[in-house]
């Protein structure tokens, strides 16, 4: 069985307070694209195996796709080796959330096929232990997200009328390292007030507050979000803690962006 792991972008990156457990509170909307990843997962006669194609995607080791398949095996035990072939279209460590969109694909796909009759609220609990974005995907809508980013409300956000421009310079950021210097604060605004408000008041409220301290070490992901506005995005910005900046322009009009040849870039049209 087939299936595509999609990707996402965040709106808005608000890091609130450092949590007893070691982890921040956030605040941030998670808005899904329609670029997408390809999984495919057959039984297999032989050991479970991950084959993957595309784009880098690191370690298989590493991979969550395997870690969702051991995670509901250990309380399913029956379940039989795996084939799993993951071609990679999705940017890893972009802030796009590539990997838990593949984890949590995987375990509704695993779902659907062993017919496990698993309630959305044990895949939810499932996806939570893989990562805290990875619950996000099985709503796969636009979500206010809180807590570690595991704390979700469905909104209403329809961005219809514009088209993103992706661009990834291939930049890997250490996000533990970045936290490490985050300074936690409870904005004026929240978010989800500023989300509903129109996209072309967004530039001067809607902020991701891992912008600062990744632009200070990086000038060439500060100068792709700059290039956007030059270019007349309506609404430019940094996505999660990865390098990948995305810029919002109008649906209708002609753009000629000229990317440099080494990045990663894709035009993704919500229509």
């Amino acid at each position: 069985m087939i299936t595509f792991p999609n990707c996402k972008i965040n709106l808005g990156l608000n890091i609130l307070q450092k949590r007893a457990d070691g982890y921040h509170n956030i605040e941030t909307v998670f808005f899904p694209l329609p670029l997408t990843d390809i999984l495919e997962i057959i039984p297999s006669e032989d050991k479970t195996q991950l084959v993957t194609t595309g784009i880098s995607s690191g370690r298989n080791e590493d991979n969550l796709c395997l870690k969702a398949y051991h995670l509901i095996k250990k309380d399913f035990p029956y379940l039989p080796e795996l084939n799993i072939h993951l071609h990679k279209v999705i940017p890893i460590g972009a802030g796009l959330g590539g990997g838990s969109s593949d984890a949590s694909f995987t375990l509704s796909l695993l779902n659907n096929i062993f017919d496990l009759q698993l309630s959305p609220f044990r895949l939810f609990g499932y996806a939570s232990e893989l990562g805290s974005d990875c619950s996000f995907f099985l709503f796969n809508k636009p979500c206010v997200a809180t807590g570690r980013g595991e704390s979700m409300e469905v909104i209403k956000l329809s961005l219809s009328d514009y088209k993103i421009l992706l661009i990834n310079p291939g930049i890997l950021i250490n996000t533990k390292e970045i936290f490490q210097q985050i300074i936690p604060a409870i904005p004026t605004k929240k978010i989800k007030d500023i989300i509903l408000q129109p996209v072309e008041t967004w530039k001067n409220e809607l902020v991701n507050d891992f912008e600062k301290i990744v632009f200070a070490k990086y000038d060439s992901i500060k100068k792709i979000k700059e290039k956007l506005y030059e270019h007349q995005a309506v609404y430019a910005s940094m996505t999660g803690t990865g390098s990948t900046v995305f810029g919002i322009f109008r649906a209708n009009e002609d753009i000629n962006y000229p990317v440099e040849k080494e990045y990663f870039h894709k035009w993704v049209n919500l229509q």
